[in-house]
């Protein structure tokens, strides 16, 4: 199985990017990571905010294949403990699909036809975080569901 993660809009701040790369290189031991950005909708100071999503969504559309299991990071989705997360990814491993896809959406979230794409939503919390800030703590659960499903020292209870 690969993971795609799929996110709106470059990272600015490098602690954040730093973080980022710290986790996605640590999980090259367990599975293939591809990391796409798409670019900002240019424009967007112009459009409402359905229109930004709209135009999000188009692009996001573009890049997932019809044999992709996707699944939104939206603060509307299910809650996991990081334990029960680790379960999620095996499943999906199990489950022999090909390429799993996360998104992370702008800051205004997702259109209807990603919506409706989607098989599932994660949420990662209950406060809300910035779209950038929700890819450093979603790359660092998913290595912490790996070294779970791995019996490995990284995760307390």
């Amino acid at each position: 199985m690969r993971i795609k993660i799929l996110a709106i809009g470059k990272t600015r701040s490098n602690y954040l990017n730093e973080g980022i790369d710290l986790f996605l290189k640590r999980l090259q031991h367990y599975v293939k990571v591809d990391v796409k950005i798409i670019p900002d909708v240019k424009g967007a100071k112009n459009l409402s905010t359905d229109q930004q999503k709209e135009k999000e969504g188009e692009l996001i559309l573009k890049e997932i294949l019809a044999s992709d299991r996707v699944y939104l990071l939206d603060e509307r989705g299910k809650e996991y403990t990081s334990k029960k997360f680790a379960r999620f990814v095996e499943k999906q491993q199990v489950a022999g699909y090909k390429q799993v896809v996360f998104l992370v959406g702008g800051p205004y979230g997702f259109s209807q036809g990603v919506y409706q794409r989607a098989d599932g939503k994660i949420q990662l919390s209950s406060m809300t975080f910035s779209h950038e800030m929700v890819r450093l703590f979603f790359v660092e659960q998913l290595y912490r569901a790996y070294t779970i499903l791995n019996n490995e020292p990284y995760h307390h209870e």
